[in-house]
């Protein structure tokens, strides 16, 4: 009877330990009940705050192409107003005396050997950069503004036709001019001249800065450079080396894309 009794008060203080066991764990269920509530809040309120960045960014990305039209509106307008100014590279220092309009309206005729009909006008014209010190020097270069566009074109067709104007023994040298964002798009598209050459792709550069290629008989414009260079190379001769055509020609007009970018009148 003592034995059953002893099992009994054993089975008993077990049910107690098992008791106290259960309790703990139900307050420590209680404790991780409290901790995945916090846990789910402060998931939440992360879940706002990514939705809140992610429509910034779409918002920002909006604005981004946004800016880039305006920045290429800008560009545009910017090569518009200069579309009727010319480059002249080649002009000694003081040549033109005290009244560049004058010396420019009697010389171009002359060394151009065009009769303008009406005759040139001018709406301004200078030299850029600080005056030389030094006759060594290279001289400046000189921009002019023109009354009509009509005449900036004779004589830019006439530069890429027969080449720089003869002062004496001078070359006088003619550039459109362009925006710093043109000239350096006309000036990636003018490197991969001899890429294209190489591949036999016929192509020309038009104003302001796109490319028109024949290849096959298919005929593509490009408006970046980049995408120009990256159907290039699906047409490269992988038995003929890329750095063979890599050098430009030597020719005058690879000078017109150093000096094509000058400020605005």
């Amino acid at each position: 009877m003592d034995r059953i009794l002893q099992e009994i008060s054993e089975v008993g203080c077990k049910l107690e330990g098992m008791d106290n066991a259960m309790m703990a764990l139900t307050a420590e269920t209680r404790y991780m009940h409290l901790e995945i509530a916090g846990f789910q809040s402060q998931i939440s309120v992360l879940d706002h705050q990514v939705a809140a960045v992610e429509s910034q960014v779409a918002l920002q990305t909006d604005i981004d192409q946004e800016l880039l039209h305006l920045c290429s509106k800008l560009t545009d307008l910017e090569d518009r107003s200069r579309r009727n100014n010319i480059c002249f590279l080649g002009f000694p220092e003081g040549i033109e005396g005290t009244d560049i309009l004058s010396y420019l309206r009697d010389t171009l005729p002359k060394l151009a050997d065009i009769t303008f009909n009406p005759p040139l006008e001018f709406q301004r014209a200078h030299r850029l950069g600080h005056k030389r010190q030094n006759g060594k020097d290279r001289p400046r270069i000189i921009i002019a503004c023109f009354l009509r566009h009509g005449q900036v074109r004779q004589l830019l067709q006439m530069s890429r036709r027969q080449g720089p104007l003869q002062l004496g023994p001078l070359e006088i040298c003619l550039s459109a001019d362009f925006s710093k964002e043109t000239a350096d798009r006309r000036r990636a598209f003018l490197s991969l001249r001899p890429r294209l050459r190489h591949l036999d792709v016929k192509f020309g550069l038009f104003e302001p800065a796109r490319m028109w290629i024949t290849k096959n008989g298919e005929s593509r414009t490009f408006y970046d450079p980049e995408d120009l260079k990256s159907f290039l190379e699906g047409l490269h001769d992988p038995t003929q080396p890329m750095e063979s055509a890599t050098q430009p020609p030597k020719t005058h007009r690879t000078k017109a894309g150093v000096w094509a970018n000058r400020r605005l009148l």
